[in-house]
C-alpha cells in the first residue's frame, strides 16, 4: 500500500476483527481512527444489488466537489469501467476479503491525480455481510487539488489482500483456488485490469 491512510485502516480492521472473517459495524469506534475520518467512506449493498455510499468523509467529498451520500459507487468511474468496478464492493462482501484499488483521478480540465482505495468487508449489527468500510486517498497534493474536482476515476490495478487468499474475481461462486488472480469476466469487462494477491491479515 502506498497510502498511509489505507495501511492504518487495514491494520485497524484486522485488529477489530480478530480471528473472525470480518468485524461488525457497531464495533468500529470512530474515536480510535479519528485521523482517518476525512478519507473514510462506507458502502451498503442495496436490494437491487448496487452499492451506495452510506457516508463519506469530508476529504472524499471535497475531492469530488459534492456530497456522495446515497450515490452509487460505480458512478465514480469512467463510463467504460462502471460495470466492472460496480462489482468490486460485492466481491469484498462476498469473499470477506479486502481489495486494494490503484486508480487515477481526472478533472474536467485534464489534470490527473494518483489515488488509492482500500475496501474492507463489514457486517451489520445483525451479522449480515452487506457493508464496506473504505478509504479513498490522494497520493500527492498538487496545487489544483480541491480547487478543481475530480470528475471520474480510472482503475489501473486491483489487489486482493489476505494471508492465503489466491482467488479470481471471475469465479465468485467457486471455492478459493491457489491460482493466479484473473480478470473480472463475470462483470462483462471491456478491458483487463492487472490483479494480484498480497499477503496480509493476522498470522497469530
Amino acid at each position: 500500500m502506498r497510502s498511509k491512510t489505507a495501511n492504518e485502516l487495514f491494520q485497524y480492521w484486522n485488529t477489530v476483527r480478530g480471528d473472525r472473517p470480518l468485524p461488525r459495524r457497531d464495533e468500529i469506534a470512530p474515536a480510535e481512527i479519528r485521523s482517518l475520518l476525512p478519507d473514510l467512506f462506507m458502502l451498503q449493498r442495496q436490494a437491487d444489488g448496487t452499492s451506495r455510499f452510506r457516508l463519506a468523509g469530508t476529504g472524499v467529498c471535497a475531492l469530488f466537489g459534492s456530497e456522495l451520500r446515497d450515490r452509487q459507487f460505480s458512478l465514480l468511474w469512467q463510463e467504460s469501467e462502471k460495470a466492472e468496478l460496480a462489482c468490486v464492493p460485492d466481491q469484498v462482501m462476498t469473499r470477506c476479503a479486502p481489495i486494494l484499488v490503484s486508480a487515477v483521478g481526472h478533472s474536467a480540465a485534464g489534470e490527473v491525480l494518483d489515488v488509492e482505495l482500500l475496501l474492507t468487508p463489514l457486517a451489520s449489527a445483525d451479522g449480515s455481510n452487506d457493508r464496506v468500510l473504505g478509504t479513498l486517498s490522494p497520493l500527492s497534493r498538487p496545487l489544483w487539488l480541491h480547487m478543481a474536482p475530480v470528475t471520474r476515476l480510472t482503475a489501473s490495478s486491483l489487489s486482493i489482500l489476505g494471508p492465503t487468499r489466491n482467488v479470481s474475481l471471475d469465479d465468485r461462486h467457486m471455492p478459493p483456488r491457489t491460482t493466479a488472480v484473473g480478470a473480472m469476466n463475470e462483470c462483462a469487462t471491456r478491458r483487463t485490469l492487472h490483479l494480484r494477491v498480497l499477503d496480509g491479515g493476522r498470522r497469530d
